[in-house]
């Protein structure tokens, strides 16, 4: 058994690097053979026209391996720039046209908030439709059968300032939850509040595209 594992570590002590190295040991001793990929390493870049040698022994890796797990931390909702850059040049179009279908994917990767607040009624909005775009629009476009992530909630203390603004509608003793008011007050409506805090209802329409949101 053959498993790709590529990280994206802040620094070789990052919480990020050990869980990767936890990886590679569990999988080591399942008698998986794991190739690692640092992509703050790799040239990832077209060379006279061409795809550097970097970019086409990461696409031996994928087509080699049975599984793939992406390390990296979440960034702005989303992954870091060095992780877009190897999806765009590693998934070019040859490699994104469903030939993974064979193949497993995972995500593990660290929050900088708790639990609660990437909840349907937390102050980030439902992890689901966070993580909407990579598992789906990526890896599962690419025909990979995607697993269950593996998350690393960071529990972070808010200042004083960050604290206020936000206590208007989340409370921040509860997890930066939906304060029970404000919940009671949309209990009623057809539809959530916005689209990441849904509170279990359908999605606003068209609130992604309307000026303002």
């Amino acid at each position: 058994r053959r498993r790709s594992l590529s990280f994206t570590p802040i620094s070789a002590g990052s919480f990020n690097a050990a869980a990767k190295d936890a990886a590679v040991e569990v999988l080591t001793a399942q008698g998986c053979s794991v190739e690692v990929s640092n992509l703050y390493g790799l040239k990832l870049a077209w060379e006279e026209g061409k795809q550097s040698e970097d970019i086409m022994e990461e696409q031996r890796k994928l087509t080699q391996a049975d599984s793939s797990l992406k390390c990296f931390p979440m960034y702005w909702f989303s992954v870091l720039g060095v992780l877009t850059g190897w999806i765009d040049r590693v998934l070019e179009k040859r490699y994104s046209q469903g030939i993974f279908k064979d193949k497993k994917a995972m995500l593990s990767f660290t929050t900088g908030s708790n639990e609660s607040m990437f909840s349907t009624n937390g102050i980030n909005g439902d992890m689901n439709v966070t993580l909407w775009p990579m598992p789906n629009g990526i890896l599962h476009y690419c025909g990979f059968q995607v697993l269950a992530p593996q998350i690393f909630w960071s529990h972070v203390e808010a200042r004083a300032a960050m604290r206020r603004t936000l206590s208007n509608s989340f409370n921040g003793d509860k997890g930066f939850q939906l304060k029970p008011e404000v919940q009671e007050k949309h209990k009623g409506q057809e539809f959530g509040l916005m689209v990441g805090t849904h509170l279990g209802k359908r999605l606003p329409p068209n609130s992604q595209i309307r000026a303002g949101v």
